[in-house]
Formats: C-alpha cells, structure tokens, sequence
C-alpha cells in the first residue's frame, strides 16, 4: 500500500511539521496564483460575480482548507507571469503547464490534468490541418512566455508565432482579421469557439504536457508536503469534481503520479 492510499484520510497538518508549513507559506496566509482568461479550461479561471472561479480555484481553496490556513487568490493574466510571481516569492503555490524552461525557474509536484496543445483558426484563414500552419502569410498568436508558444516556436520552421499578453488579446486579433491562427490547449477552445463564428479547432497538436501543482525551488519540503497533496486529491475524487464543477465532465483526471 502506498504512503497516499495510507494516509489518504489523515489529515496534512498531522503530516506536517509546523516548519513545513512555515517553509511553504512564510505569511501563514496561502497566496495562490490562477491564470484567468474570457473562458474558463481545466486550467484557466474566470472571473464570475466578482468571485473567481474554476478548477484551479476549486483545488487551491481545498489545499488551504487541508492545511487550515486562509487563503487568498492572486490573478494573473497569463502563466509566464505567474511563472514570474511564484519564483520571486510573491505567491507561494500555483498551478501551470510544464515544460523544461519553466522548471528551471520553479518546482513541480504531481499533474492535475494533461493538456494538448493546437490551434483555432479562423474560417477566413482556410486552414483546415495542422501542416497548412507552417507557410508562409499565416499569422500566429500565442500566449506569451508560455509553454505553449515555445512549444509552438519550436514546431514551426517556416514562419514564427506572435506573442500576446492575454487571451483575450489573442481572441480580438483572429475577430479583427489581425492573426489566422491561436495556439492554446485544446480545452480551452470549447468555450472560447462561441465567441468566433465559423471557426474551427484543428485535429491534432504540437504538444502534450501536464498542468501541475507548483512552488518555489527553495522549498523541498514544502513540495514534498504540496506533492502528497496533489496526490490525495486526484485519488480521493476532488480534482473530478472540479473538473466536473467547471463543466469538463468528459476529460480525464491525470494518472497517478504524472
């Protein structure tokens, strides 16, 4: 039996030393940073009512209330910029996408999610696959300092992706006849397709990467503590719920470990 399966209903503080938590939260309040878009994904939030909302949300308070702190939500326009506060130590945890230069800046524990990255293109643009992107005349926006656009950036030899601050910027240049062509998730496309008539989500995609739990590189116990975490919740059914709550009932939860 694993350590998770062990100790799934002890409670995290009885885990943890005091030290621990002091490592992981030195304010003794939890500042966790969300990336909030137009729509939400399994990984972006929204703002609805003036509360923020999404699955990102939905676990960030659950990890707050297991440790018995309050907590509160620091909103950030992109995850190049949460990337950004969560190395300075203006937050303590956060959640992104993983690629190889964003660990060298911070620390990750276990995937929520896994995401795949393609594009949406206009109808204007008449793209209909993957191999129509890379030519010359197409115009391609993404999110920048992302993984995403890197991967993106990496995958294209003929032409070279646009970064914008903001989805919504990315969303106004393809409505404003500005760019052909949105490099994002896939999941985040479901709700951002309303919003741009006669669009569509190409078939495949450029990259596969899982959206984990995350912290600074100057708190390996607090990881270990953020890690054990993020386990119970995928095995106890709170990341499904999530899900579920955001309306991704259909996408699945990350394999143990991932």
């Amino acid at each position: 039996m694993s350590f998770v399966q062990e100790n799934l209903n002890t409670p995290l503080t009885e885990i943890a030393a005091a030290d621990i938590i002091q490592e992981l939260v030195p304010t003794g309040r939890l500042r966790l940073g969300i990336v909030v878009a137009p729509a939400a994904s399994a990984f972006f939030a929204v703002m609805e009512n003036g509360s923020h909302r999404g699955v990102t949300v939905d676990i960030g308070w659950a990890l707050a209330a297991t440790l018995g702190l309050d907590a509160e939500i620091v909103a950030f326009p992109n995850s190049g910029a949460c990337t950004e506060a969560l190395e300075a130590g203006a937050i303590d945890v956060s959640f992104m996408p993983v690629d190889d230069e964003r660990r060298k800046r911070v620390a990750f524990g276990p995937a929520y999610y896994i995401i795949e990255s393609t594009y949406l293109v206009t109808a204007a643009s008449g793209i209909a696959s993957l191999a129509e992107i890379d030519r010359v005349g197409m115009r391609v926006v993404g999110i920048a300092n992302t993984t995403t656009i890197r991967s993106a950036a990496r995958s294209l030899t003929v032409i070279r992706p646009e970064p914008v601050e903001t989805v919504a910027e990315g969303v106004n240049r393809l409505l404003e006849g500005k760019a052909d062509a949105l490099a994002l998730s896939r999941d985040a496309f479901r709700s951002l397709l309303p919003q741009l008539p006669g669009a569509r989500v190409l078939d495949g995609g450029f990259q596969q990467t899982g959206i984990a739990i995350a912290t600074g590189k100057d708190k390996p116990a607090g990881l270990a503590l953020l890690s054990e975490f993020m386990e119970r919740a995928k095995a106890s059914g709170l990341v499904r719920s999530a899900l579920d709550a955001a309306g991704f009932a259909d996408e699945p939860v990350a394999p143990p470990h991932a």
